[in-house]
């Protein structure tokens, strides 16, 4: 059985990718899950200078979800790279690094910086940070500033570039095709949902930043939608999640055409998540004779047009 993914130029041993920011660096969850036994680790983006984040409270719990205002805390690329990336290289994990910034010059720089660098296996473009040159206006929400960022960022590194995509927007689609156009090698999705939580004793927004980002089991059938759109109308390779809780989750997200699944919030339910969906891939695919995951992404898209709808 093969498991094996080509994510844009970033070989997996399995399709199991644990998400930027809820798994930090992973080194909180050794003895749990060895990162050798999982196809990469997402880092927590990372900035140029270290990001304080946003104060607290900054994160509370909703109906099937969780809304989160950490706001990109990190200590920085030079810390990332002196202390946290050897550690990473030494139990073996394949490294993909999400990189975050307020300005176009701050992205370029910092794939300037990881490209070459031992143990970084690609770059994971967060573009849902508000541009100041912008006026505040996402990154993500523009198709032509898509492009712009992605194709800077590609002229600055030979590593696979892979931005990840806001669903806060009113056409995945053109965000998609537009990442395309601009040299993508593959594409995350999807990023959080923007929310708010009130509490009603204290009459306040529960996250001293008002508004979070929504994610956990809320959001797959959104992600699912989301995912099912792009794989049609993109030739490169999705990174699909959202909502992740189990094996199935995961292998409806392969089957609208994801090539590798993200575990995100779901670990902090259960830390060893990604091996029990690693587990219930393997299962799946042996019960139906499948023996390349090539069988299973994207034939619930193949089984809808052959019968026309």
């Amino acid at each position: 059985m093969n498991l094996e993914v080509n994510l844009g130029g970033i070989r997996l041993a399995n399709p199991v990718v644990m998400a930027s920011g809820t798994f930090g660096y992973g080194f909180d969850y050794q003895g749990l899950i060895n990162p050798n036994e999982i196809g990469a680790i997402i880092t927590k983006a990372t900035t140029l200078e270290p990001w304080p984040g946003n104060p607290p409270p900054r994160i509370a719990e909703t109906p099937s979800g969780m809304l989160n205002a950490i706001g990109l805390e990190n200590p920085g690329i030079e810390v990332f790279l002196t202390e946290h990336l050897p550690k990473l290289r030494v139990l073996g994990a394949v490294v993909i690094v999400n990189i975050a910034g307020k300005t176009l010059r701050e992205y370029v720089e910092l794939a300037s910086i990881l490209d070459g660098t031992p143990g970084v296996a690609g770059i994971e473009i967060n573009i849902s940070c508000p541009n100041v040159e912008m006026g505040g206006m996402q990154l993500g929400t523009s198709p032509d500033m898509v492009s712009e960022v992605v194709r800077a960022v590609k002229e600055k590194t030979c590593l696979p570039v892979m931005p990840k995509l806001s669903p806060n927007v009113t056409d995945i689609v053109a965000i998609a095709k537009a990442a395309e156009s601009g040299g993508a090698d593959a594409i995350s999705m999807i990023n959080t949902l923007l929310g708010m939580a009130v509490d009603i004793e204290t009459k306040r927004p529960r996250l001293r930043n008002i508004f979070g980002g929504l994610s956990g089991p809320a959001i797959k059938p959104i992600a699912l939608r989301m995912v099912y759109q792009v794989y049609q109308a993109v030739d490169i390779p999705i990174l699909g999640g959202g909502g992740i809780l189990s094996a199935k989750d995961a292998i409806e997200f392969l089957l609208v055409g994801a090539s590798a699944v993200s575990i995100g919030t779901g670990t902090f339910v259960n830390p060893r998540l990604a091996l029990d969906v690693k587990e219930g891939i393997c299962e799946y695919m042996e019960r139906y004779g499948h023996t390349s995951l090539d069988e299973v992404i994207g034939a619930a898209v193949r089984s809808n047009a052959k019968f026309g709808r």
